[in-house]
Formats: structure tokens, C-alpha cells, sequence
């Protein structure tokens, strides 16, 4: 084993989060933020396929690093998402977002490459405590609030995995981290974890709760990550598990109505993130080499464009202070190359010809269709339109053009535009050169996205979709943008709960006040008689003769003679 080898990829973030603290530099900082993930990555180009790192700890065999061609892109794609991430926050002066960042990068990093169930849960719950102070950073009442639900959820996913862990290792004495199937508790407590994290259906919320209430930039770096692990690792543990399938397709629709009504664009996101992630995970249910590279593409192209979109929403926030949609629109004027920014991205999660998301997507869709999913297949194609309806129009219409809201912002600070125009150019590169990235997913690629059939069938679903849009909007059907709140699965714990224990109390009250009456009247009972008998006058309290003592004694141990002799 060279020296190379000896260091898994997460070190260099670690070694990176130390660094920064001796230094007070913003730009010294800025640089170990950027060459960090370059290093990462260079890293892992470096290192051959195979079992790499294996050591042993307290009896059991753990793998630090596991390189095949599934753990290699994702640990890839992290580092990138992480660099561009940190180029974006370059304006940053605050030690904790920065830290945070590199060590939350570092953690998802190393899950990735861990080949043991033990390692997995050690990166997993990073992941969860260093994303939190993203959140945190905020500094606001709500944004701390919402850190420590998402916390909750976190750690609680991490529980799921730690008692799954046990179970499995209990009843197969082994803790790889391969191929599973829910055929015992254990596996369903790892595969629940999963899914937490991958906001499988009422599961979901934390991700539309937190992810708007981080900072600016800490909504982009948190939206490469947690997710995507939990997709790695559905796509590493459950592939081919058909239940998948209809999670997945389940993930893709209910998304777009919350959407299409939500005013805040970062929320909209966040939902528009939950559909994407719907695609992923049918593509690991149908469990065929075409479907899980399609996956893993998708994966790939949507942590990009996905920061693209959360990139633009956040320079306009930055500069504005706000991404309601109601408070928005003609911004473009002001900020016109962060506008062609978000449009750039909002044709590659439409999956528009010459745009990444159509050169990924298409995969999944094939493959659905040639496993015979017919009605997954419609579902799938409908919730395409969807997003662009949501995403594709409704998050730069409403942005940069729209009714004028009056506003002219700046155009965002140039190390935030050279962040989105990277990632924009790696949009168009992948749709126009899909040979760029198929040779690197797991399996031998035979497809080809651009045929007639796929380029007509997808122009069409989104003209059409596009034209339903302009006569709603021109017709006044579309929903109105306005000041609200809109509640998801958090209804349970904001109005049901506390209406429900509101109730309980109401009609419980009489009976509780009494059996409180009733205790305080027993408390006073038993004190009086502590202190008549143990008081400074009490009978027990007086000073007893040292023959008495010694009788009773002797009394005690005859009885316990006596008992012992009787067992």
C-alpha cells in the first residue's frame, strides 16, 4: 500500500477544517476552501479500484475505503459540488459556515466511500451535525428552531441505522455494506433510515422546513449532500427492491401541487428537489443496469443544476433580501447574467434537448418503459411536466421577469456569478456531450439520447406544457403568489398536535386537579408523621441505650438465620 492510500478522501476536509482555524486571511481562507476539494478529487482519481483502507477496531473489520465505479462518481461529484459551493461563499467571514461546510463535504465524502456499516454510521451522523450550524448560521429565531428539528430528524435517522446495524450483525455476524433485502427487521431499520434521508413520502418535511431556513449560501452546499448519500445509498444497499418504485414515483407527483402554490422560491426548491429525487429512486427500485446508470446520472446532473437554481434564488435574495415570488419579478433588468443563470438551469431540470437533465432522465424513463411500468411510466412523464411548470417557469418568471415589482438590485458579486456560470457551462457541456459522463457510471452504457423519438416526444411534452402555462397565466387560473404559510406533514406537530393535548387537557383537568390535591393532601400526611416520629421530639429521634441496640441486633440476625435456614 503506497502512502497515497493510506488516506481516505474525507482527510484532506478534516485536515482542511483545521487549517482554516490558524488562519484569520480571508483570502488565504478562501484558497484552502477551494483547494480542499481539488485535492479531494485528485485524490480519488489517484487511487485504483478495490479495497483500499481496512483496519480493525475492537473486533470488528472496518472498511475505510471501498473504490468501484458507483462510490467513484459520487465522491466526484461531492468534491465538485463542494468547490463550487465554496467558490459561491467566497465573500463569507464566518469561521463556523466555513468549517461546517468543509466538514459536512468531508463526512458525505466519506460515507461514500465507506464499505462497512459501522463506518457508514460514523459519516452518517456527521453529515447531520455539521450541516446543522449552515442552518443555525442564519441567526434567526426560525432558522434556529428549524435547525433543531432537522437535527431531530437526523440524528433519528442515524438511530434507525445504528439499530438496523445491530440487528443485521446480530443474525449474519457480518457489517459489510453491500446488497440487502427486507427480509428481516434490521435491514427494514436500515432501509427506514434511508429513506429519512432521502425524504421518502411523510418522511419528507425536514427537508422543505430547514433547507429555505439556512443561509444563503448554505442552502446550496446543504442541497449537494444529504440527499444524494441517501440516494448512494439506497442505490449501494436496495437495488432492484420494488416498493422503490412506487415510493419513487409517489415522490415525483405529490411535490408539484405544494410548488405550484408556495411563495417562497427557496421552498419551491425544496419541493422541486423532493420530485427529483422521486425519479432517482424509481430508477433503484426498477434495479436494471440502464435504470441505476440513470440514477446515478441523474443524481450527477441534478446536484448541479439544482445548486444552479439555488445559486440564482440565492444572489437575488442576497442582493434583495427577499425570494418571495409575490415580492419579486423584473429584476432582470438589474441583474441580467444571474437571470440567464437560472434560466440555463431551469431548462436542465425541464430536461429541455441540449440540457443535462435530458440526457439523464431519458435513461430512467427507458428503462422504465422497457420494464413494462406502463403506468409508472405516464406518472413519471406527467411529473416531468410538472416541473417545468414549477421549476422550469415558475422560479425565473416570477423571479427576474413577471409584473415589475420595481426593485433594481445589483447584479451578484462576481465570485458568485463565476459559480454559476461554471456550473452552468458543466449543464450544457453534459447535455451537449453525454459521452463526458457515461463512460463513468457503474455499468457499460449502450443509449443514445438524442434519436428523433426522444428529441420530438420531449419537445412536445414541453411546448405543451409551456402553452398550458401561458393560457393559465393569461386566463388568471394560476395560483395566486401571496404572504402565506403553507403546511405539509408539519401539520401534525404545528396544528394537531397541540390541538389534540389542548383537548386532553381541557378534559382531563378537573380529574388531574384532584388527583394533585389528593397527592399534595398525602405529601402533607406523610411529613407530619416523619416529623412526629424523627422530629427533634420524636420518639425514634431520642438516643437509645447501646444495650438496647445491640438486642435488637442480635434480633435481626436470628431472623435472617432463620430465613436463610428455611430457603
Amino acid at each position: 500500500m503506497t502512502l497515497i492510500e493510506v488516506f481516505p478522501p474525507s482527510f484532506y476536509f478534516v485536515l482542511g477544517a483545521l487549517i482554516l482555524l490558524l488562519f484569520q486571511n480571508k483570502k488565504i481562507r478562501n484558497l484552502i476552501l477551494l483547494v480542499t476539494p481539488i485535492v479531494a478529487v485528485w485524490h480519488i482519481f489517484s487511487l485504483p479500484l478495490g479495497k483500499l483502507l481496512e483496519v480493525e477496531l475492537f473486533g470488528f473489520q472496518l472498511e475505510l475505503m471501498r473504490i468501484d465505479k458507483l462510490s467513484r462518481i459520487f465522491g466526484v461529484i461531492f468534491c465538485l459540488a463542494a468547490f463550487l459551493g465554496n467558490l459561491y461563499a467566497a465573500h463569507l467571514k464566518d469561521t463556523i459556515q466555513q468549517v461546517a461546510s468543509l466538514l459536512y463535504s468531508g463526512a458525505a465524502i466519506g460515507a461514500v466511500f465507506a464499505g462497512d456499516l459501522i463506518t457508514l454510521f460514523i459519516y452518517w451522523e456527521a453529515t447531520a451535525i455539521a450541516s446543522v450550524f449552515l442552518i443555525w448560521a442564519r441567526g434567526t429565531e426560525g432558522a434556529y428552531y428549524a435547525g433543531m428539528r432537522y437535527l431531530i430528524i437526523q440524528i433519528g435517522s442515524g438511530l434507525l441505522l445504528l439499530c438496523g446495524v445491530l440487528l443485521v450483525f446480530r443474525e449474519t455476524g457480518s457489517i459489510e455494506f453491500n446488497k440487502m433485502t427486507l427480509n428481516s427487521i434490521g435491514t427494514l431499520l436500515i432501509f427506514l433510515s434511508f429513506g429519512v434521508k432521502c425524504a421518502f413520502p411523510l418522511l419528507h418535511n425536514w427537508l422543505q422546513d430547514s433547507y429555505p431556513a439556512a443561509t444563503v449560501t448554505g442552502t446550496v452546499i446543504l442541497s449537494a449532500f444529504t440527499t444524494k448519500l441517501a440516494v448512494y445509498a439506497l442505490a449501494r444497499g436496495f437495488p432492484g427492491t420494488e416498493i422503490l418504485v412506487y415510493i419513487g414515483v409517489i415522490m415525483t407527483l405529490f411535490p408539484i401541487f405544494f410548488a405550484e402554490i408556495e411563495n417562497d422560491l427557496r421552498r419551491v426548491l425544496a419541493y422541486s428537489l423532493n420530485n427529483q429525487l422521486g425519479f432517482m429512486v424509481v430508477g433503484i427500485g426498477i434495479g436494471t443496469e440502464l435504470s441505476l446508470n440513470g440514477t446515478v446520472s441523474h443524481a450527477f446532473a441534478h446536484i448541479l443544476y439544482k445548486a444552479l437554481l439555488f445559486m440564482a434564488v440565492g444572489a437575488v435574495l442576497f442582493r434583495t433580501g427577499t425570494c418571495k415570488a409575490s415580492e419579486l419579478g423584473g429584476i432582470y433588468r438589474t441583474m441580467p447574467r444571474t437571470a440567464i443563470f437560472c434560466l440555463i438551469g431551469a431548462a436542465s431540470i425541464s430536461a429541455f434537448p441540449l440540457f443535462s437533465g435530458f440526457v439523464t432522465k431519458s435513461l430512467i424513463l427507458d428503462a422504465t418503459a422497457k420494464e413494462h411500468y406502463t403506468v409508472i411510466w405516464a406518472a413519471l412523464i406527467f411529473a416531468s411536466a410538472g416541473v417545468l411548470s414549477h421549476s422550469g417557469i415558475k422560479i425565473p418568471y416570477f423571479t427576474f421577469f413577471g409584473q415589475d415589482s420595481g426593485l433594481r438590485p445589483k447584479e451578484a458579486p462576481i465570485h458568485m456569478q463565476i459559480a454559476m456560470g461554471i456550473t452552468a457551462i458543466l449543464c450544457i457541456l453534459i447535455g451537449i456531450m453525454p459521452s463526458i459522463l457515461y463512460p463513468w457510471l457503474p455499468y457499460p452504457v449502450e443509449f443514445i439520447p438524442y434519436t428523433t423519438n426522444h428529441v420530438i416526444s420531449q419537445l412536445q411534452l414541453l411546448f405543451f406544457a409551456l402553452l398550458a402555462f401561458t393560457v393559465i397565466m393569461k386566463l388568471g387560473l394560476h395560483p395566486k403568489d401571496k404572504r402565506s404559510i403553507n403546511l405539509d406533514t408539519d401539520w401534525v406537530y404545528r396544528k394537531l398536535i397541540p390541538s389534540v393535548s389542548k383537548q386532553i387537557y381541557v378534559l382531563t383537568s378537573p380529574q388531574l386537579n384532584k388527583i394533585i390535591n389528593g397527592l399534595v393532601a398525602f405529601k402533607s400526611i406523610i411529613v407530619r408523621n416523619l416529623v412526629k416520629y424523627y422530629g427533634p421530639g420524636g420518639h425514634l429521634s431520642k438516643i437509645w441505650p447501646t444495650g438496647t441496640m445491640v438486642l435488637w441486633v442480635a434480633i435481626l440476625l436470628l431472623a435472617s438465620l432463620s430465613l436463610s435456614f428455611i430457603t
